[in-house]
Parts: structure tokens; sequence; C-alpha cells
């Protein structure tokens, strides 16, 4: 597999701290595929084409990188895309072990598809989207998180 790889989510929204793992690992690849899927765990208040959208306008002018969405596995997206590699970014401990679970079965289910744990700038581990759509949610100033303009709220 040639030196393609897949950065997975949901990315609801894509927080910097997601543009931090994509700038860190551009160097490394000829194309990276930001793939967004469906996380049945989690709830969904921007849709696929509003995220695709927003990722969308942060790269246009990068064309190292493509944005994608998906359902079902993420080593068969790999595959479809000749991805050899998926790219996770890690946060802190707890992102790193659920990560090392995940890791594993992918590594079952697709032994040629290798795993890079990229950990988090300083600045970005305690950055989540779940605390952006949280500060969204209650009209609190979010934009030191995220690139790009969320929907106003509905009244």
């Amino acid at each position: 597999m040639n030196a393609i790889a897949v950065f997975a989510g949901s990315f609801s929204p894509f927080t910097k701290g997601h543009e931090d793992i994509v700038q860190k690992t551009l160097p490394l690849f000829e194309k990276i595929y930001i793939a967004i899927g469906h996380n049945y765990n989690k709830k969904d208040l921007f849709s696929v084409e509003q995220r695709m959208n927003w990722i969308q306008q942060l790269y246009e002018n990068n064309p190292k990188v493509e944005v994608v969405a998906y359902e079902g596995l993420t080593v068969d997206l790999c595959h479809r895309v000749g991805a050899g590699y998926l790219v996770r970014g890690v946060r802190n401990v707890a992102d790193y072990q659920g990560e090392q679970e995940m890791y594993q079965a992918n590594k079952m289910l697709a032994p040629d598809v290798e795993t890079l744990f990229v950990p988090a700038s300083p600045q970005w581990t305690a950055v989540s989207s779940s605390l952006v759509r949280e500060l969204w949610s209650l009209n609190a100033d979010y934009s030191q998180f995220v690139s790009y303009p969320l929907p106003k709220l509905e009244p």
C-alpha cells in the first residue's frame, strides 16, 4: 500500500485539536483521507454534509487532503482507498487505552493496516468535540477551539 492514511472520526465538530493531528501527519503521507464516520455511541448535532463542508473549506488549498464520509468498519475504508495507515489522535491516557483496544481489533481484522498514535500538542489536550458542543449549546465562546463558526442555535 502507498503512503496513504485515513484519519477517521465523527468530527462533530472538527476542532483545532483535530487540525493539529492533520498538520503533524501531513508531511508523512502522500494523501490523508479525513473520514467522517457514524459513531453509534454519540449524538450528532451537525449533519455529515455540514461537517464535510467545514473540513473541506479548511483544506481546500491542500491537494493532499480529501474529506469522505463512510459507514462500516474503518479498516474496510482503508482498503477501499488504498490506505496502509490509520491515524489516531491521542490527548491523554484514557484516549490511549481506548485507542489501544481499537488498534488490537483493527489489527486482527486488517493486519496490513498500521495504526499510528499521534499525541495532541499540549494546548489541545483538554479540547474535545464534546466540549465545543457544550460551549456552543450554552451560547458560550468556543472560537478558540474551532476554526469556523458553528450555526446559530434556534431559540
